[in-house]
């Protein structure tokens, strides 16, 4: 069961040119399209499904700087106060709320790499400090596990992300943007060398620039240009309890558990410590560039080998711009939530904080994350094809940071004065 979209009405057909095509409408693409309208450029985005039915509408909500690489802070930092300023650009709550993010380890070689963290990044200024057991009791009570220790920030914040899409896509609507629904891309039209347009199950649109911003198909899309994106899904179940008294308006992370505030009083609960890594074909195929990956995180990955991996190679990898491509096939990625993992994460959460007890599981999902082998997301041109501009690769953290990440790829495609450095997110760092 997927979460519940504030809903969109969006237009039915296409135009026959415009300046730029964004393919993809989960919030990166959909946020990159409000700085292009805001700036007069005409922008067409186009979703194979339904706008944010994907990991855009299914991540946890949360806006973190806390335990993201040293490049990567700018970024938050800057998508900090894009989210406070979001309810007047778009003219509607978006669910932003600046509570704090917690973590708590349990032991000396949980709370070494939380320091560790901490150190690479004191050069930044962050506000983000140790906790001691007592001061955790303090912050969040009512629990009774005997923490090694915690780091906490309390600027990063929560925003609900079954409202944040829509209201972005209906102020970017507003503003001049056309945003079209059930819409696949099939391919790149080139000219002289560069992008000319790009072919739908509508026919041809005539553009000067392309945005893929297309989540965990992107991997494919290019594929089928012949062009690599080293790219890996990963499968996240979440549950969300019917509305509770809890212990604190703080998200906080475990190694087995997280939980953080819903907008409807509830809280979203996953399992923090395991994600399901259905093998697929590109896992045989990418799998020693995630060596390193792998080897560090061997324990969070629940691998498995089943109807997935069948499912995926049933959908085609090469196809030509007449055919039926596989966006059109899977207008949605839904998979179902593995029971296991959420009944571990509520059972774990428990033990730490009695309050759950009450708890009452109202709903339940889970979302594919297109995972790079850095974990940083791939925001830039690609060389190889002037006026196609990428903004994926997200690792499971693009919620957070998309009101910063969609105006990046707006820069470069618009060519303006980056907002950050976009150095860190260059493509040709997998060459």
């Amino acid at each position: 069961m997927s979460p519940v979209i504030d809903p969109v009405h969006t237009a039915t057909r296409h135009p026959d040119a415009t300046t730029v095509v964004i393919i993809g409408g989960g919030i990166i693409g959909l946020t990159a399209a409000l700085t292009l309208a805001e700036r007069n450029i005409p922008v067409v985005v186009l979703e194979k499904g339904r706008i944010a039915g994907e990991q855009s509408s299914r991540n946890l909500g949360w806006v973190r700087k806390t335990n993201r690489h040293a490049p990567d802070i700018p970024m938050a930092l800057a998508a900090d106060r894009l989210w406070a300023e979001m309810p007047q650009r778009v003219g509607s709550d978006v669910g932003y709320r600046q509570a704090g993010i917690m973590f708590v380890g349990r032991n000396d070689a949980q709370m070494g790499m939380h320091e560790g963290w901490l150190k690479s990044v004191e050069h930044l200024g962050l506000d983000s400090r140790l906790l001691s057991n007592r001061e955790i009791g303090q912050l969040v009570p009512g629990g009774r596990s005997d923490w090694a220790g915690g780091l906490y920030t309390p600027s990063d914040a929560r925003a609900e992300p079954t409202l944040a899409s829509s209201a972005i896509a209906r102020a970017a609507m507003a503003k001049g943007a056309l945003i079209v629904e059930n819409c696949a891309v099939r391919t790149l039209v080139t000219a002289a060398g560069r992008v000319s347009g790009v072919v739908t199950e509508q026919g041809e649109i005539r553009c000067d620039q392309v945005l893929l911003a297309g989540g965990l198909w992107s991997r494919k899309f290019l594929g089928n240009l012949k062009i690599n994106l080293p790219t890996l899904p990963l499968t996240c179940s979440v549950l969300r309890t019917e509305p509770m008294e809890g212990p604190t308006d703080i998200a906080v992370g475990a190694p087995d558990f997280s939980f953080r505030k819903h907008k409807d009083g509830g809280f979203i609960i996953t399992q923090r410590g395991k994600l399901d890594a259905f093998l697929t074909l590109d896992h045989l195929l990418l799998g020693t560039r995630f060596l390193p990956q792998l080897r560090a995180q061997r324990d969070f990955l629940k691998i498995s080998f089943g109807k997935y991996f069948f499912k995926d190679l049933a959908l085609a990898r090469s196809w030509n711009a007449s055919q039926v491509s596989p966006f059109e096939r899977v207008r949605v990625q839904d998979p179902a939530a593995n029971t296991t993992l959420n009944d571990d994460a509520l059972r774990n959460l428990r033990a730490a904080w009695p309050v759950f007890e009450q708890a009452r599981i109202a709903s339940a999902w889970a979302g594919t994350i297109d995972v790079t082998p850095d974990s940083n997301p791939i925001i830039g041109p690609v060389a190889s094809v002037p006026g196609l501009t990428l903004a994926t690769g997200f690792s499971g953290h693009g919620f957070g940071t998309s009101p910063a990440a969609g105006q990046l790829a707006a820069d470069l495609v618009s060519q303006q004065a980056p907002l950050i450095d976009p150095s860190p997110y260059r493509f040709e760092r997998f060459a």
